[in-house]
């Protein structure tokens, strides 16, 4: 599918061809507020950080679940340290 993503490299939108699938995606059903972190993705040699809420997903180059031990609290970190600029 097509989705509009914030690339973090580019600090700009861009259009991704995302597949989520229980090989590349990791989801979260704890999250209680729009804000949190719904699900992390492996794509395209970065890690894709998608919020339960309706803000644009995160795409950091670079990184990836194996990365941050398929942690949403450190998929925050990340997020956070790489799209400041956002």
């Amino acid at each position: 599918m097509k989705m509009v993503v914030w690339n973090s490299d580019k600090q700009r939108l861009v259009t991704l061809d995302v597949e989520f699938t229980k090989e590349n995606t990791t989801w979260f059903t704890d999250y209680t507020k729009a804000s949190d972190i719904h699900k992390i993705t492996d794509v395209d040699g970065g890690i894709l950080i998608s919020k339960a809420g309706y803000d644009y997903p995160v795409w950091i180059g670079g990184h990836s679940r194996t990365d941050i031990e398929h942690s949403a609290a450190k998929a925050r970190k990340l997020e956070k340290l790489y799209a400041l600029h956002r």
